[in-house]
């Protein structure tokens, strides 16, 4: 199942009907309903981002049930562990046996309280040390991670990162992630309004909620929060970060170019050349290593991929599908060299 494999009804190839349905509320009960008829128990955790850090997710289990591995799911900005493809996709790796772990970023999903600086996109760091801890908590292995949207340029990032910080990754999966941010916020800029009030409406929202939160550490007025999205994101790079300038926080996070060229982790990337955020001939311009590849489909808006009136989703099954060929491929390595120690341990067979 291919990237060129998608193919929607007629009704369903326009990249605005794809993204706007995608994070309908229809699809968001889809979701819930889908989660739940997988039998999974499922439990709240904070876990360790460092220095203090704090971060919210949760776990969920088939119970009786072996696990095949660990699947660590990232969601998009303003996304939450509890958006329809966060769980839809835990749905079918659940199906597949795998246990799941569905991440919310700082100041997502509710989870403003716990830490008092703001997020931004180059908080890679705790997202790594998170990561590390479910390691640690849910030891089924092999470990596998996938993200969305700006979640899938951090599981490429979480990929890039994972030899450095002990974290044995069998391979990571990313739908329609932010591959140049700066290019991404102009791609915004001219096309339709509709996607840069929708991000402006709900950042907006998350800062508000954090200003009425910490109200002695964030003292921004009203008229901060009335900048459009350019001005806004300059106001949160002069007073919350050490970049100094937006362009030098925007290829923070980057990964255009050769930046993944020295991943280690085996990667799968889906994009659809109709996706209304994310220009396609930045994914043309991606040097990448062997075991990295790009698939991509004519049709599926910004990470929708929807199949039919049911709001079913390609993309799902194609991570689910993606991650679990990395988990298995990991499991065989992992017999074959322990098959090759126990022969060199007794070559006689004795």
């Amino acid at each position: 199942m291919g990237g060129s494999d998608y193919a929607p009804p007629l009704w369903l190839r326009s990249p605005h009907v794809q993204t706007v349905l995608a994070s309908s509320p229809w699809r968001r009960q889809r979701g819930a309903r889908r989660l739940a008829e997988t039998g999974a128990v499922t439990t709240e955790h904070l876990v360790d981002g460092g220095d203090g850090v704090r971060l919210h997710g949760l776990h969920s289990v088939v119970p009786g049930q072996a696990p095949r591995g660990l699947a660590l799911l990232l969601h998009g900005w303003e996304g939450s562990t509890e958006s329809s493809y966060m769980r839809l996709t835990a749905a079918r790796m659940l199906e597949r046996g795998f246990e799941v772990f569905r991440l919310n970023f700082r100041d997502h999903g509710g989870s403003h309280h716990l830490n008092e600086a703001i997020f931004h996109s180059n908080r890679i760091d705790e997202v790594v040390h998170a990561a590390v801890d479910v390691a640690r908590r849910f030891p089924a292995r092999p470990m596998v991670a996938a993200g969305y949207s700006l979640g899938g340029n951090f599981a490429l990032r979480l990929g890039l990162r994972a030899p450095a910080a002990g974290l044995q990754l069998a391979g990571v999966a990313a739908v329609c992630p932010v591959i140049d941010p700066a290019r991404t916020m102009l791609y915004m800029e001219r096309g339709h309004r509709l996607y840069l009030r929708h991000f402006e409406r709900t950042w907006r929202a998350s800062l508000r909620r954090k200003r009425e939160l910490f109200p002695t550490r964030h003292t921004f007025d009203d008229a901060t929060l009335k900048l459009g999205m350019r001005e806004l994101t300059d106001w949160l790079v002069q007073a919350h970060t050490d970049f100094g300038s937006i362009d030098r926080y925007f290829d923070g996070y980057s990964i255009a170019g050769d930046r993944l060229a020295a991943l280690q982790v085996p990667a799968d990337i889906l994009m659809a050349a109709d996706d209304p955020v994310i220009p396609l001939d930045e994914f043309h311009a991606l040097a990448l290593p062997g075991h990295a590849r790009v698939e991509l489909s004519r049709w599926g808006g910004h990470c929708g991929f929807l199949l039919d009136a049911r709001l079913d989703g390609f993309a799902e099954g194609w991570v689910t599908a993606r991650l679990a060929m990395h988990a298995e491929a990991a499991r065989e390595s992992g017999t074959r060299t322990r098959l090759a120690a126990a022969i060199h341990a007794n070559p006689t067979g004795a």
